[in-house]
């Protein structure tokens, strides 16, 4: 409906299109949350639905629930007042009475919102670890002896489990009790798995009957869920009832709805199994009948194409004999070649004794000694008169020969060798080496060059003269 005022155009709401949008808009923006706070003025009617109020005493809040008569069934338990729950639902408007109400469809208590986290984050955990995969879970034994059992010994999950073993048959019960609730039930349970893993059974059952969340936590328990992992026999984990999940279901080998269906899926059904072996051991007679029957049809069909045995015997005697007499040419043939070689090998051989071989190389050695000892000995001949020569050659350019023709060797204590007087002062000592022996001198008079020319010519002459 539009309605138009003053220039403007403005749309005006009937109370069903109010209600429904409110309906809409609040059930779209709440689907699927939790809402938490205490149940109170808690109303069962005949219709089975539930009516009661959620309040928060911290914020002074207050709101009214329904859950449905179909819920009700599964959380009524949950529904107690004075009793702080969480509430899954939605929020909606309720048109006919024109109030804002939540419609719950599952109720836990209040501190199991934390405690759900907790068991969300192991099974996460659990499934990073790759203990959930599918590909490391075992195949349960088709034919089991012992089939261990761990629950409660006076639950009626043993008793289900026992009734359904004794009507299939055919298997022992062996049961590891245990405590499957409260505070010493973890420790029960994970007890009784090392005991039944001692006896070593075929494949185990580890389950209970069904419960509250709060009843099923110890199979929810880390330390029970990976002893579970890490048992060395298959295991079916049954707890609680059909919509209950644990943990232990997620890494046992094969999970079990409840006790009963463990049993089924463990136990074979002995009587089944009967039947069906009754029925595959006359299919099979009536095949090996079948098949003898050809059989004997083609047995005698070939001895008919056979004819007498002992003439094919005959003949493959014959064959042989002539095989044998052929054999026995190429052997001895093949032996005559074998000798024929051995004994040229042999000749050759001898030729190639070490004797032999010995004497023929010290009849070439003799001549060859004989040409190696003359060649020494002209090589050392002509050697001694290259050295002869060289020696002459050494001692005519030796210093000590030029001293035996008068030459002296004159030296300072500053100049090794003295070749020009000038490199002299008078009074200085000098060192004069002769062919035999050498004295110490001392300069008295240095003369010029043409002084020492005279003198050298003047001695010279005497010399001559004296000669």
């Amino acid at each position: 409906m539009v309605e138009e005022r003053a220039g403007e155009t403005q749309r005006v709401l009937s109370v069903f299109e109010l209600a429904q949008g409110l309906k809409q808009t609040i059930e779209a923006a709440t689907a699927g949350c939790y809402v938490e706070g205490e149940v109170g003025r808690l109303q069962k009617p005949a219709s089975g639905h539930l009516y009661f109020t959620l309040k928060d005493d911290r914020k002074d809040a207050m709101i009214d629930c329904v859950m449905y008569k179909r819920e009700a069934m599964r959380f009524a338990a949950q529904l107690v007042e004075g009793k702080r729950v969480q509430l899954r639902g939605r929020a909606t408007f309720y048109p006919p009475r024109g109030r804002l109400q939540w419609v719950a469809d599952v109720a836990r208590p209040a501190g199991q919102g934390a405690l759900l986290e907790a068991l969300l984050r192991l099974r996460d955990k659990l499934i990073a670890e790759g203990l959930t995969d599918q590909d490391r879970k075992r195949p349960l034994p088709k034919f089991p002896h012992v089939v261990g059992v761990v629950t409660s010994k006076t639950g009626a999950a043993f008793a289900d489990i026992c009734s359904v073993a004794k009507r299939r048959g055919g298997v022992r019960i062996l049961l590891a009790p245990c405590v499957v609730q409260g505070d010493a039930a973890v420790k029960s349970i994970l007890r009784a798995l090392e005991q039944i893993e001692m006896a070593q059974p075929d494949v185990v059952i580890l389950g209970r009957g069904g419960g509250s969340a709060e009843d099923l936590m110890a199979f929810n328990d880390e330390r029970v869920v990976r002893r579970v992992a890490a048992m060395k026999m298959p295991v079916v984990s049954a707890v609680g009832h059909e919509i209950d999940i644990a943990l232990t279901d997620l890494v046992a080998d094969a999970r079990a709805a409840t006790p009963s269906s463990a049993a089924e899926l463990v136990v074979p059904d002995v009587l089944a199994y009967a039947h069906l072996l009754k029925n595959v051991r006359a299919r099979l007679t009536r095949s090996m009948s079948a098949l003898i029957t050809a059989a004997r049809l083609r047995y005698n069909q070939e001895r008919l194409k056979l004819g007498d045995p002992r003439f094919v015997l005959y003949e493959s005697q014959q064959a042989l004999d002539e095989r044998r007499t052929e054999l026995r040419r190429l052997i001895e043939a093949r032996i005559a070649r074998e000798r024929g070689l051995h004994d040229r090998q042999h000749r050759r051989l001898l030729l190639r004794h070490p004797r032999s071989v010995i004497h023929h190389s010290r009849a070439q050695l003799g001549p060859v000694q004989a040409r190696l000892l003359a060649a020494m000995r002209s090589t050392l001949a002509e050697q001694g008169s290259r050295l002869t020569g060289l020696g002459a050659s050494l001692q005519a350019l030796s210093p000590l020969s030029v001293l035996g023709r008068g030459f002296a060797l004159v030296s300072t204590s500053q100049l090794p060798v003295l070749r020009d007087a000038a490199q002299l002062r008078v009074g200085a000592e000098v060192r004069v080496v002769l062919q035999k022996g050498a004295f110490l001198a001392k300069v008295q008079r240095l003369e010029t060059e043409v002084e020492n020319q005279h003198s050298f010519d003047h001695e010279t002459r005497h010399s001559e003269d004296q000669r």
